[in-house]
Parts: structure tokens; sequence; C-alpha cells
């Protein structure tokens, strides 16, 4: 890709190129994940709807919310009948809602590790990793994160592969206490699932205070990047 490309591409905010038809022709990687809480019929009706009336390019600021993702604006441009592209400004705001966070300091690979040599046990089920080794050590409640880890695993189970990504997110934060995290996400993804664990799914992951994405064919658990400097804020249940 060319410099102008991988901008696009590594863009915090989503990006969308139509045709004529609604049918998607370009987009970018946070793009893709925001199709796992909306359609691409329904933000190519939100391009037509703000698009100027004449060709050229048109930003309005307005509130969307799709899943989790917050917009504060977009703009809309096209220049000829052909093509309609779409951008959705982002507004990075998570807060938890917890009084104290709970956790000791973990290797979140050696975490996941662990997940999936224990789902591996009688099981033919090719388990793919796909980690950023730059991501540290992080202060997590390990033993919640199992659990959860364990249930989306469980819910991709009729599958012959189940990819494991870690990775950062660019630009996103949470805040707690008046203080921004960085983020970090784990995303499993296969093609089937067993959607009678959606329920057990979101249920532990509010009662973790973990954020979730579940969509048909990835779970995502976005996870503040908490340092061994923060541990002031901490309470730590081990040694």
């Amino acid at each position: 890709m060319t410099l102008e490309q991988q901008w696009i591409e590594y863009d915090y905010n989503p990006f969308i190129l139509f045709n004529a038809n609604g049918k998607i022709e370009s987009l970018n990687a946070e793009a893709q994940f925001l199709l796992g809480v909306t359609t691409a019929a329904e933000l190519f009706d939100l391009a037509k709807t703000y698009a100027s009336i004449s060709f050229g390019f048109k930003t309005t600021l307005i509130e969307l919310q799709y899943g989790r993702y917050k917009f504060f604006g977009l703009t809309v441009g096209y220049q000829d009948e052909e093509q309609i592209g779409l951008k959705l400004y982002q507004a990075p705001s998570y807060k938890l809602t917890a009084t104290k966070l709970n956790g000791e300091l973990i290797n979140i690979f050696t975490i996941i590790d662990l997940c999936i040599a224990t789902n591996s046990i009688n099981s033919e089920i090719n388990f793919k990793k796909d980690f950023d080794p730059t991501i540290p050590d992080v202060i997590i409640d390990s033993n919640n994160l199992i659990k959860l880890l364990n249930k989306i695993y469980e819910y991709f189970r009729e599958n012959d592969t189940i990819v494991t990504k870690v990775f950062f997110r660019v630009g996103e934060h949470i805040k707690f206490e008046d203080k921004k995290y960085s983020i970090f996400s784990i995303a499993v993804k296969a093609k089937n699932v067993d959607p009678t664990k959606i329920n057990e799914l979101e249920i532990l992951a509010k009662n973790s205070n973990f954020y979730i994405d579940i969509n048909e064919e990835q779970v995502i658990i976005n996870l503040p990047m908490i340092l061994p400097s923060d541990s002031k804020l901490i309470h730590s249940s081990n040694p």
C-alpha cells in the first residue's frame, strides 16, 4: 500500500467507499469492526441521507451510536454517480462503572495460551494466534478473564479453526476516575457459533466489568491498559 492508503487503513475513524448500488468497494480496518454492529445497507442509507445536493463533500455534526461506537459527525463525498464515500468521526468514550478495579499483574498471552490449552483437550479444533508482541504485562482480574475466554471458546466450539487476535485499539481510551487508559482487545473469530451462549457471555462480561462486542463471527473483549505504575488504583488479590 502507498503511504496515503496506509493512512486511510489505520485511521481511527471508519471510512467506507460504496458504489452506486450500495456495495462496498473499499473500507478501512476500523470500518470492518463497525460492520460487526451495523450493516452496509444502513451505512449506505446514512451516506445518501447526508450527502450534499450537488457533487462535492459535506460534513455534518450529528450524534450517532452503533453498539459501543459513538460518533459526533460524518463527512460524505462524491464526484460522480458511480461512487460515494462515508467517513464517521468517532468519539472515544468509555467509562468504567466499578468503584474499584480488582486484579493482578499478568501476561495476557499466558492467559490466552492457558485457555486454548484447556479448550484443546479432546478437541480437533485448530487454534490460530495473531498476537501483537509489544503489549506489556497489565493488571487485570485474571480469574474473570479466564472464565470469559473459556465461555467465548465454548461459543465457537463447532468449528475446525478458531483465530485469536490481540491488538492495540489506536486512539481509543477507557476513562476511570478522571484518568484515561489506552485500550487493547482480544478478538476471537470463527464461522460457526452456539447462539445459546450469547446471554451467558453478556452477563459474565457485565458482572466482570469487561466490555465485549458480539457479532455472528467474532467476539471482542476490550480491556484497559493498566500498568504497574497505576497500582495505587488497584486492589490486588494476590501478593
